[in-house]
């Protein structure tokens, strides 16, 4: 009879690192693949779908990104106010203006786990819409995209 040893990633041993993304000129669905493949962990060999293996994840110059096709002019954003009739939509562009950081955001949480495990994943990304960061002592490495 043969057996395996199957490795399974325990919480406590796992070593999180840090890497850095210029957004600038990136596309924006190409480069949220990316980041929430490092954010789940799943470029480790380790990598376990119940423990959160993943590294953290800087994005800096978030307000640069850029769309294919006619994506800028026909994008929306939904939301809903929670009343009756109460379904918001806002344009890229706007939400751009407005909330630049909040468009990567959403577009990386979306390739997320929809549970706990996806929010602590997504806690563990920073984003800023300029190209500075406080993180400098981390020493992140620089993740292509």
């Amino acid at each position: 009879m043969i057996t395996t040893n199957t490795f399974m990633a325990k919480k406590e041993e796992v070593r999180h690192g840090w890497f850095v993304v210029d957004a600038e000129n990136a596309v924006l669905g190409r480069m949220a693949v990316k980041i929430a493949t490092v954010l789940m962990g799943k470029h480790k060999p380790e990598y376990t779908p119940h423990v959160d293996t993943g590294d953290f994840v800087i994005v800096v110059n978030a307000q640069k990104i850029r769309l294919t096709s006619n994506k800028m002019k026909s994008k929306m954003y939904y939301f809903s106010t929670g009343y009756i009739g109460g379904l918001k939509r806002r344009p890229f562009e706007w939400m751009m203006k407005k909330y630049a950081e909040r468009v990567t955001m959403l577009a990386v949480r979306r390739m997320l786990p929809k549970n706990k495990l996806g929010t602590a994943m997504l806690a563990k990304l920073k984003i800023y819409a300029g190209p500075k960061h406080p993180h400098d002592a981390q020493q992140p490495s620089v993740l292509a995209v």
